[in-house]
């Protein structure tokens, strides 16, 4: 059987793959929701949705450093990877022991495409069905409610020392469009582009991510303190995961709307 990823590579797999190894937590929580579960053999460190996985699974390593040998050790019919999470120099060396398919999601679009593909290849085609059915209702509901919103310029930091931040041409940043939100940087070409705190007034609204650098509560009021913008924590996972996430994603995004606030 031929497949064709967001790279556009051809995947050739033999049969319906029964063991799974999994490199992207996203992904992870998706097949998990896509009825998968017992296929799936190997997964990061990373991968923590759902909670109990990890005692249950093989951890093979993180997202960019894999333990080859534990991978060839459990056998697996396909591995699964992400462009901007897992590095060519991976993808070179698992593809020796197993056929490799690689996500590349930068749109909510992108997201349905990747549930409806992993659900062809995993013949699972009517639980992806379901869950792309719900995001995308999830998705009208709030672009309805976000509409009717106030739209605020917003700056997305994802790290500390040097700060960096979501820019364009990322998938933070169609959520945020999702949100009726501004992203503040209009670079195409640096997508996490490092930024200067004098820059944050440029934007009504700062918005701190749990991850990947674990921002805090005590992280929002210090940088309150020297602000005029408003600082909020906010869960990165909401904002970053792709897959069936967003069924929950859409439901976190509509606290952001009440009273039209």
């Amino acid at each position: 059987m031929e497949f064709v990823d967001q790279l556009n590579r051809k995947v050739f797999l033999k049969k319906t793959p029964s063991r799974i190894i999994s490199l992207v937590p996203s992904q992870t929580e998706l097949l998990v929701d896509l009825g998968l579960r017992e296929n799936i053999v190997g997964i990061t460190k990373f991968c923590v949705h759902p909670a109990d996985l990890k005692n249950k699974k093989m951890i093979v390593g993180g997202t960019k450093k894999v333990n080859y040998n534990k991978i060839k050790s459990l056998n697996p019919d396909i591995i699964i990877c992400n462009k901007e999470e897992n590095t060519e120099k991976m993808v070179l060396e698992l593809e020796k022991i197993a056929p490799v398919w690689i996500s590349d999601v930068r749109t909510i679009d992108e997201s349905i495409l990747l549930i409806t593909q992993l659900g062809e290849i995993f013949n699972v085609a009517k639980r992806a069905s379901e869950i792309t059915s719900s995001i995308k209702k999830k998705f009208s509901e709030l672009r309805a409610i976000a509409q009717n919103s106030p739209k605020r310029k917003v700056l997305y930091i994802i790290w500390k020392d040097p700060y960096m931040a979501a820019g364009k041409n990322t998938f933070i940043d169609a959520l945020l469009k999702a949100n009726n939100f501004e992203n503040i940087l209009d670079s195409e070409t640096t997508r996490y582009p490092e930024i200067r705190e004098k820059e944050f007034n440029k934007a009504d609204l700062v918005l701190l991510s749990t991850e990947p650098y674990p921002f805090r509560n005590s992280d929002v009021l210090k940088l309150s303190e020297k602000l005029e913008a408003e600082v909020k924590l906010v869960d990165g996972e909401y904002f970053s995961w792709y897959g069936s996430r967003l069924m929950r994603s859409m439901e976190y995004f509509k606290t952001f709307h009440k009273d039209g606030k």
